[in-house]
């Protein structure tokens, strides 16, 4: 408890726009390298940027979700750039009117609510993609090179690995509900830089900062952040000299950070007005606009669900805190007016198939008229639920029509008690061993006869019915 870690960061989102920042290539993920590229972004002279509005109308979503001061004239300016992803040699970003400034996100850990507060969110450029592996030389992808994104720069207000996963995880939330970004850490749309210190506890006087870069992983954070502090106290200990104000990578595979560069500073960038981007005026008329048209937050969608709809806490939790999840619940239950219901096969049915195939919940694409239909089946009893998880696997995979389907394969189900009856007779008869060991107080035998009766009836029997009228038949 001598010391005390002091952190801020700094955190880029890439902005949820068709096109790039000042051109029309694709800012889509996945593309070929290279796909994505024309004259002005590849920085070819002549080629003068035009920014784009969406980009802008995000930055002011952004704002607006993180409490934050929004500057009514935003220019563009010019910041050197030393490495060959930006072809230009410098990068267009905002540093002296950025899009808002003064803004807070609050956070809920296990030492209770923080309030952490932002120097400020700009807009800029991303840059491209440097590969290594695999080659003799270095080869660069420009495809993300001047995607929008916008920059989150918080004050040196965090302690504990603990706030700062709680903060990544609230801005996720905040983005993504508003349609800022997908903010998918996986693909690097949310990126992090973790700014670090130590200093002794109870001092106002920072320590020597260094910089982790580029983390995309909050279990590689929370790692990186324990590994960095303690490298840190252990050189405060012993007197060392060796901290500089530098900027270091993280090894997940050896579990420790590595020097990349001494630190620049803001002289060393050569910030600049860009001559070729007029100012933007932003009104009240334009930013009433967005806020009116941003979606539900999630905390308020959790308390329309556990209130109004009367889910519970963990199913709501679960559903809010997914943006694909949340969207896809909104879509089956305008489909499907059961929304207990729905919640039951989103959570343990869908997100069981997306596990089982290695998804994330975020990767889950699924028809959501489809997926109704499917509820609708097991709820009015055409097919029971066993065949229902099973077509649900198909409109996941394979975008079936289930209704079609139970049809064509005549999945239809078994309603006949007479047939059912039947079917326990039979299967009772050829197992009577198993019946005297039931009689003896042997209940695991019950599933047993279960089993074997939906077998035989193709699984196309009501469970229940099957339970029901099997106890009539063993009594």
């Amino acid at each position: 408890m001598r010391y005390e870690t002091v952190m801020g960061l700094e955190v880029h989102v890439e902005l949820a726009t068709e096109s790039k920042l000042f051109c029309g290539c694709s800012a889509k993920f996945g593309a070929d390298e290279n796909e994505n590229v024309c004259p002005a972004c590849a920085g070819m002279p002549g080629m003068p940027a035009v920014t784009n509005k969406k980009a802008v109308e995000l930055g002011i979503a952004a704002a607006i979700v993180t409490n934050s001061e929004i500057t009514r004239t935003i220019t563009f300016d010019k910041k050197s750039y030393f490495y060959p992803d930006l072809p230009t040699g410098y990068q267009i970003t905002q540093w002296f009117a950025p899009i808002c400034k003064n803004g807070w996100v609050e956070v809920e850990t296990t030492a209770g609510k923080k309030k952490i507060n932002l120097k400020q969110i700009h807009i800029e450029e991303d840059a491209g993609k440097l590969i290594h592996e695999g080659y003799d030389t270095s080869l660069v992808d420009f495809n993300r090179t001047s995607v929008p994104l916008v920059e989150i720069v918080s004050m040196p207000d965090f302690r504990t690995a603990e706030e700062v996963v709680a903060y990544l995880e609230k801005l996720r939330s905040l983005l993504t509900f508003a349609g800022v970004s997908d903010c998918k850490m996986q693909e690097g749309s949310m990126r992090c830089d973790v700014n670090i210190s130590v200093r002794e506890a109870g001092s106002d006087k920072l320590g020597t900062r260094t910089e982790i870069k580029n983390m995309n992983s909050l279990k590689a954070i929370s790692a990186a952040i324990a590994y960095e502090s303690k490298r840190h106290i252990d050189a405060l200990e012993i007197g060392d000299e060796v901290l500089i104000q530098e900027t270091r990578g993280w090894n997940d595979s050896i579990g420790k950070t590595f020097s990349m560069r001494e630190k620049e500073t803001a002289a060393d960038y050569r910030y600049f007005p860009n001559p070729e981007l007029m100012p933007i005026y932003i009104s009240d008329e334009w930013i009433d606009k967005i806020r009116v048209n941003l979606p539900e937050p999630a905390v308020e969608k959790y308390v329309r669900l556990t209130g109004e709809l009367g889910l519970p806490e963990f199913d709501s939790g679960i559903i809010t805190g997914s943006k694909t999840l949340s969207d896809i619940f909104d879509d089956v239950t305008k489909h499907f007016n059961k929304p207990k219901e729905a919640a039951n096969w989103i959570i343990t049915e869908l997100l069981g198939i997306a596990k089982g195939s290695n998804k994330g919940e975020d990767d889950i694409q699924i028809d959501c008229v489809k997926f109704a239909k499917l509820m609708e089946l097991v709820d009015n009893k055409t097919i029971n639920r066993t065949i229902g998880k099973k077509l649900l696997g198909m409109v996941l995979e394979e975008g079936i029509d289930p209704a079609v389907y139970v049809a064509k394969n005549n999945l239809g189900m078994i309603a006949d008690t007479g047939v059912i009856n039947e079917a326990i007779r039979i299967i009772l008869a050829d197992n009577q061993k198993s019946v005297d060991e039931y009689k003896k107080g042997n209940q695991k035998v019950f599933d047993f006869f279960v089993g074997a009766i939906m077998r035989k009836l193709g699984g196309k029997a009501d469970p229940k019915v099957v339970n029901e009228l099997l106890i009539r038949q063993l009594k």
